[in-house]
């Protein structure tokens, strides 16, 4: 079945693209969620006219991020825990306590856009990247201080 999409669905497409996908997939998830529409000839026209719409909208949420990334990168984090010997963390500083640090210092992000290789397990200091927008990724400064 074809279909427009109305917003970016990860791993189909970006906003006004126009894909093929299984019809089940259509009818029980993207229709009802008004992710996309039908691909019929009336749609395609109206699409074509609300494409400007479209352009502008993801053009001011890059910008959005943009602004946010450049918050970001002017932050300097620094996360407690509890240290033995050799610097090495009882435990970890995982995404989800990065994302905490964020949030008290007033920025909301989502934990699973933080891009994190592998746990933080020592003491020092640390650039973690944000994925924020497909084209937009910030390096956040972090700094793991013992308690």
């Amino acid at each position: 079945m074809k279909v427009i999409l109305k917003e970016d669905v990860k791993n189909l497409g970006k906003m006004g693209d126009t894909v093929n996908v299984a019809e089940g997939y259509a009818r029980n998830f993207l229709l009802p969620k008004k992710l996309a529409v039908e691909a019929l000839t009336e749609n395609i026209k109206a699409l074509e006219h609300q494409k400007k719409t479209i352009q502008e909208k993801a053009k001011k949420i890059k910008n959005t991020s943009a602004d946010l990334s450049e918050r970001i990168v002017s932050l300097a984090i620094s996360i407690k825990a509890k240290a033995g010997e050799g610097d090495r963390l009882f435990g970890s500083i995982t995404s989800m306590d990065i994302a905490d640090a964020l949030k008290n210092a007033g920025i909301d992000i989502d934990r699973k856009k933080i891009i994190l290789e592998e746990p933080i397990k020592r003491i020092g200091s640390y650039s973690v990247g944000i994925k924020l927008h497909p084209e937009v990724i910030a390096e956040l400064n972090i700094k793991v201080i013992p308690e």
